[in-house]
């Protein structure tokens, strides 16, 4: 196919959440599709109708929709299909591409456990692929028939892999599998195949446990006079200990890391570097990943999660959005903390930006703006010395009357330390802990600032009452 033509799909199975592999995935698919101004798709494999659920068809739509990764059409829904299948089912039946199998589960295992102390790869003997001159066993009664399909018996099957490379599998390993259940449902694999040929995929990426499939899906698009799209498979995402990414390595649901604070770009850049490169390139946005985006950079071998270098690329995009944006996606999250204080007027895009460098997540952000917005704990304000209550009347005695600007908060502690022989820290602890509940914070005279003079005064009162 022309670079004209280029189109693309995502495939996920609705059985649960998009993970951090798929999304990876989708990610590539967009960006090639993109580079080349052609079409990324969405495709939902929900024929498992056991294990499919809405709430996973609606998770998976969500979590490419906040990477940004919308689909050009309407999705694909395998299960809007089955008259399609059927069709071609039936003409690789009577073209004689497929055909029917009477086998038993049981008798199945026994072949593939004679082949096994033969020495041969386990599979179905062909007892009813049909042959010139061979003659078929009876028919038994009462037993529904799957199809199979008539894979080739010599040669090999070989595709030029856009990631691995040249890739020949021999035909002798190949089964004649199973397309159509008993029931008449049709298998993944027969699906996959009729789906990239009626979607004209141009190019198929997907994870390397997929080897296995595509000599299958490439023999039944060749059985009905297909083009064959190109396939590449991506190596798996490993945990940092060289073990496969799963929960316990952390959050492998992409939309964890929306609940733990992560920006969406921030996720797209890290998924990027997980994989492919652009020469010494951290740091890029989607137009450059999609400008720069081609598949002779993608790596042969499996990436490693590190999430310090997630949070260190977040952080990043932190401090470089726009305060009045970091804002608006912070505010409704503020708002519905528990001990959140409606009388606060403490002006939020002023918090941000004094917290904002700090960050390495949004969480971290709403946390740290929560000092202005809820009543400080009292575990350090119990600590507090009659000592310090009496450096905190001084403090209040001295700014009770002053304007409040930044240079009046400052001369009024350098006033404050002067007249009383006292150090910073003697002074400045006292009121940090009194205002925010905490002993470390940013400058605390932008704190004092930010949170008004009332507000400061109100809260060292309720700390000296107490």
């Amino acid at each position: 196919m022309s670079y004209n033509q280029i189109r693309l799909r995502f495939a996920p199975s609705p059985t649960g959440f998009l993970h951090l592999g798929g999304a990876r995935t989708a990610l590539f698919s967009w960006a090639f599709a993109r580079h080349h101004n052609g079409s990324f798709l969405l495709r939902i494999e929900d024929t498992d109708l056991k294990r499919s659920t809405k709430e996973a068809v609606d998770s998976i739509i969500y979590g490419m929709k906040w990477l940004g990764l919308e689909s050009d059409e309407p999705p694909i829904y395998q299960t809007s299909k089955m008259s399609r299948y059927k069709d071609i089912l039936n003409n690789m039946l009577a073209n004689g591409s497929a055909y029917y199998c009477y086998s038993s589960q049981e008798e199945i295992e026994a072949m593939r456990e004679e082949a096994k102390q033969k020495g041969l790869k386990p599979k179905y003997s062909g007892l009813w692929r049909p042959e010139a001159g061979k003659t078929l066993p009876k028919i038994p009664e009462n037993r529904q028939p799957t199809i199979r399909f008539k894979s080739p018996l010599h040669g090999t099957t070989s595709w030029k892999d856009i990631v691995k490379g040249e890739i020949s599998i021999p035909n002798q390993e190949l089964d004649d599998l199973i397309i159509a259940r008993s029931d008449g449902s049709p298998t993944y694999n027969f699906c996959v195949a009729i789906d990239d040929w009626d979607m004209k995929i141009s190019h198929v990426l997907r994870g390397d446990d997929h080897v296995s499939n595509t000599p299958k899906q490439i023999n039944i698009l060749k059985s009905i006079g297909a083009q064959l799209p190109e396939y590449g498979h991506l190596p798996m995402i490993l945990g940092p200990d060289g073990e496969k990414l799963s929960k316990r390595h952390g959050a492998v649901n992409i939309l964890e890391y929306k609940k733990l604070g992560y920006l969406p770009e921030a996720m797209i850049n890290y998924l990027a570097r997980l994989g492919w490169s652009h020469q010494n390139d951290e740091i890029f946005n989607s137009q450059e990943l999609i400008k720069w985006f081609d598949f002779k950079h993608l790596s042969k071998s499996a990436a490693k999660w590190d999430n310090k270098k997630l949070n260190w690329i977040n952080s990043y995009y932190i401090k470089n959005t726009n305060t009045s944006t970091l804002a608006k996606t912070i505010e409704k999250t503020i708002r519905e903390k528990e001990n959140y204080n409606n009388a606060a007027t403490t002006n939020l895009e002023n918090i941000i930006d004094l917290f904002k460098d700090r960050s390495e997540t949004l969480v971290d952000l709403i946390n740290s703006a929560m000092i202005f917005y809820s009543e400080p704990s009292n575990k350090l304000i119990k600590e507090l010395t009659k000592e310090d209550i009496l450096i905190l009347k001084l403090f209040i005695q001295k700014i009770k009357n002053i304007d409040w600007t930044l240079t009046n908060i400052d001369i009024a502690i350098k006033e404050i330390l002067e007249q009383n022989n006292l150090l910073m820290k003697q002074l400045l602890l006292p009121i940090r802990v009194s205002i925010t509940g905490m002993s470390k914070t940013p400058a605390i005279n932008k704190i004092l600032l930010i949170m008004t003079k009332d507000e400061v005064i109100k809260r060292i009162q309720r700390v000296i009452s107490s």
